[in-house]
């Protein structure tokens, strides 16, 4: 891998949902990080890697595209050996943990963590090391999934706050949206998150979608 500048890492993003996306992005360049590019598809981000050659990609394995994403993975360490490749995976799947290790990926971490989390992951890597979640061994026996109004026990306001936080709305906007101040805006914050057992907005949102909440909210409404 290239020299890096003061362990600066250039990065391109692939994540099929973009605003997400595009909100960890900025987050890690507050962290010193440099994207180069934010891509929702498998050819968007060779395309991207072509152009840029950057230091990583990081990429979700379930991404869409003509190519699927570990193919779009592999595709980027063999035709681009200077550039590494990070799975950022909404699913623990323990195949495409094994596959990105034999694969030599710089690492495989779920979307469940935090970006203080990652920006320390991608130091490591900028570092010549590699991160890899320990995934946990599943039971044999699943519970059953609960509703998620009956799981979270949001508020309305606190479903209004969600559905904002994940379009990506800043705090002044949902205040100025909702009409009300800032720091009842950041209450309603803090008491979504303690509810979600999120540690960040990106987590909140991440898990909004992971468990389709803004679906049971529209159902609901």
């Amino acid at each position: 891998m290239a020299e890096r500048k003061e362990g600066r890492v250039r990065l391109i993003f692939c994540d099929g949902n973009r605003i997400l996306c595009e909100a960890l992005a900025a987050a890690l360049e507050e962290h010193g990080h440099q994207v180069l590019a934010v891509t929702a598809s498998t050819d968007e981000v060779l395309a991207a890697v072509k152009e840029h050659k950057p230091d990583l990609c990081i990429l979700d394995p379930c991404v869409p595209g003509q190519a699927g994403g570990m193919a779009a993975a592999r595709a980027v360490r063999q035709d681009y050996p200077e550039t590494d490749v990070l799975l950022l995976s909404g699913t623990p799947d323990p195949r495409i943990w094994s596959e990105a290790k034999r694969a030599g990926f710089a690492g495989f971490l779920s979307k469940d963590k935090s970006v203080g989390q990652i920006a320390s992951a991608l130091d490591t890597i900028a570092a010549g090391g590699v991160v890899f979640d320990q995934l946990r061994r599943p039971t044999h026996r699943q519970p059953a999934r609960r509703p998620a109004q009956m799981a979270y026990a949001l508020t309305p306001r606190e479903k209004e706050v969600l559905r904002r936080i994940v379009a990506g709305k800043t705090t002044r906007q949902m205040a100025d949206e909702m009409r009300i101040e800032i720091s009842t805006l950041r209450t309603y914050v803090k008491n979504l998150l303690a509810k979600l057992g999120a540690h960040t907005r990106l987590q909140a949102a991440a898990l909004a979608i992971r468990e389709d909440l803004l679906e049971e909210q529209r159902a609901s409404a």
